[in-house]
């Protein structure tokens, strides 16, 4: 496979850099950043990648519509939480966690276990 890529939803711009420098190191292209809902919905909605880091709670609001908006685009999802497993929603339980903070390791193995989950011919999108 070619080098995935990635969109990043994140709204601390520290950890978006941390989430950006880890993945680009492991092979992975970032082509997106977004640090609130309506930029992460646009994205989500219009933007070419394979798979996405997701953070649950931007900027006090939770973004509970976005796993949904990926999942029907096929794109495979890990969450990047600081709340660990309760910060996860329920229906979306079978996605990776990362906890905050993370380390290159966590992020490696989220983004082997996310390229596993791509489907075997890219969505129509």
């Amino acid at each position: 496979m070619t080098e995935p890529r990635v969109l990043i939803v994140e709204d601390e711009a520290v950890i978006a850099m941390a989430l950006e420098m880890f993945l680009e190191e492991l092979g992975a292209q970032v082509v997106g950043v977004a640090g609130n809902i309506q930029d992460a919905l646009q994205k989500a909605t219009s933007e070419d990648f394979d798979l996405a880091f997701l953070d649950i709670n931007l900027n006090g609001q939770k973004a509970h519509v976005l796993p949904g908006v990926l999942e029907r685009r096929r794109k495979p999802f890990a969450f990047v939480t600081g709340y660990g497993e309760q910060g996860v929603l329920e229906a979306h339980a079978d996605a990776p966690v990362v906890a905050k903070p993370f380390s290159r390791g966590t992020i490696s193995t989220a983004l082997e276990q996310l390229k596993g989950r791509l489907p075997a011919t890219p969505s129509p999108d």
